[in-house]
């Protein structure tokens, strides 16, 4: 679903805790429905990451959130060490829900945010973030 026409795209990755599109400049993740999400269980994310944009390939962090899971938000302050080259952190929301838990969420992160009600939008702000880098 992610895969569009875009020459950027990179990779699928299927993971225990969800699915993962790598794209030049930015990801995309589906977390599982149901799955819990922790520091340690993102290593292999982390891992991915790194191989991809190492940590001078600027890059945004888009949640597609079409499925209902648990995280610990606390996992942003570390992951953040991680990838001085994070630009952004986008969510894509399908619910009332979920909106209000990204918006609390935004209190975690030290980049840019934003709520979007499409794929199509986030994509679009990476552009804008990525440009003015």
């Amino acid at each position: 679903m992610c895969q569009n026409n875009t020459n950027d795209f990179i990779r699928k990755h299927e993971l225990d805790i969800g699915s993962f599109f790598f794209y030049k400049n930015f990801m995309i993740s589906e977390m599982n429905e149901g799955a819990s999400l922790n520091y340690d269980k993102a290593t292999k994310l982390f891992l991915l990451t790194k191989e991809y944009y190492g940590t001078n390939i600027p890059f945004v962090y888009i949640t597609n959130r079409k499925n209902s899971y648990s995280f610990e938000p606390t996992t942003h302050f570390k992951s953040a060490k991680l990838f001085p080259n994070l630009k952004g952190y986008g969510v894509v929301t399908y619910n009332s829900i979920n909106n209000k838990i990204a918006s609390l969420e935004q209190s975690f992160l030290n980049v840019p945010t934003k709520i979007f009600e499409n794929l199509d939008d986030a994509k679009l702000w990476v552009k804008e973030l990525i440009m003015h880098d």
